[in-house]
């Protein structure tokens, strides 16, 4: 499958609602809910327009990872951007019906070779004990196992910890 990735922009808006209502359920499985207010259309906007400016910023930067017909996909994002040190922290999910099709790996794989030709040299990731699945994806996209985190927390009734991950490129 040929995808894309795309810079999050406020036309976005109702398809991107849509999306994540669609695949509330699947990712709740996999990450803490954002609550029920997020799933409210306005409110939804209100913290849309708070994630767009935080982009304008440069502190932050979230992408649609879409079909070449343009079905969004999932989202991949860029946070707690450190500019002083190259250094940013990723975070993507893949709605569920795209799973196991290789675009969490691809969508990766395009954005490291954007953030590296944006003088990023150091990416920062993590994802839970339980999530196998994303654990391959950091792998296969040449990240390395930092180690898991002591602390431990619980989600959907499991105790859970953190698996931290990192990315580097040298550059010359």
């Amino acid at each position: 499958m040929e995808i894309t990735i795309d810079k999050l922009k406020y036309e976005d808006a109702g398809e991107l609602f849509d999306f994540e209502n669609e695949n509330r359920t699947f990712f709740e499985k996999m990450v803490p809910g954002r609550g029920e207010d997020y799933y409210h259309f306005d409110t939804f906007m209100i913290q849309l327009e708070e994630l767009l400016n935080e982009q304008k910023q440069g502190l932050s930067y979230f992408y649609l990872i879409r079909k070449r017909t343009g079905e969004i996909l999932g989202r991949i994002n860029l946070v707690d951007v450190d500019r002083s040190q190259n250094l940013v922290h990723i975070g993507y999910r893949v709605g569920e019906k795209h799973t196991g099709q290789g675009v969490a790996h691809k969508a990766l794989q395009i954005l490291l070779d954007n953030l590296s030709k944006d003088g990023f040299t150091k990416i920062l990731a993590k994802t839970t004990n339980n999530n196998v699945a994303s654990q391959k994806v950091l792998e296969k996209n040449g990240f390395t196992k930092l180690g898991v985190s002591n602390e431990e927390f619980v989600m959907n009734g499991e105790t859970l910890r953190f698996v931290h991950y990192m990315w580097t490129i040298c550059v010359t």
